[in-house]
């Protein structure tokens, strides 16, 4: 299972529920790397999104404790354990954690890889990925060349878990 995200400097993903930036080729790799998978993702992240709809051509899988919580579209499960459930029958190659934060911290004890767009900046925020640089099971194990987009430089990396 896979972790994809996009941090700052901080390791930092967000502030009041949003992204820190938008990224167009960020938008578009995350678009591409998880269409046509699995995608777990906590109530918060899903309101994150346009509409507050689950994300089109994929399996959107939804924790939240609110108990009567619906959305069409979506699994919601209750979970780690019931999202692991849900997520059963799936290549594990094929799901993808996408936040938020607690999420994130749940399910990265589950993950082997994690794709990491870094962006060379500190900005405001208030929700933070688990810095996987001082975590020492984790290495990082690939990264491209930086691009540019607007005032920011940003690669893409991916982390793998090692033992």
């Amino acid at each position: 299972m896979k972790m994809i995200v996009a941090v700052d400097e901080n390791w930092a993903i967000g502030n009041k529920n949003q992204l820190l930036a938008r990224i167009p080729a960020d938008q578009k790799f995350f678009r591409t790397t998880t269409t046509g998978k699995v995608v777990i993702m906590g109530r918060k992240t899903l309101e994150s999104f346009p509409g507050s709809k689950p994300l089109k051509n994929r399996t959107n899988i939804v924790i939240t404790k609110q108990k009567d919580y619906q959305v069409e579209g979506a699994i919601v499960v209750s979970g780690i354990e019931e999202a692991m459930k849900a997520a059963e029958g799936f290549d594990t190659d094929d799901i993808y954690v996408i936040g938020g934060a607690s999420i994130y911290e749940q399910m990265e004890p589950l993950c082997d890889t994690a794709l990491v767009t870094k962006i060379e900046k500190k900005y405001e925020a208030d929700t933070y990925f688990p810095d996987l640089d001082k975590m020492e099971q984790w290495k990082l194990v690939e990264k491209t060349e930086q691009e540019n987009y607007e005032d920011v430089t940003f690669s893409f990396t991916t982390y793998k878990k090692q033992g």
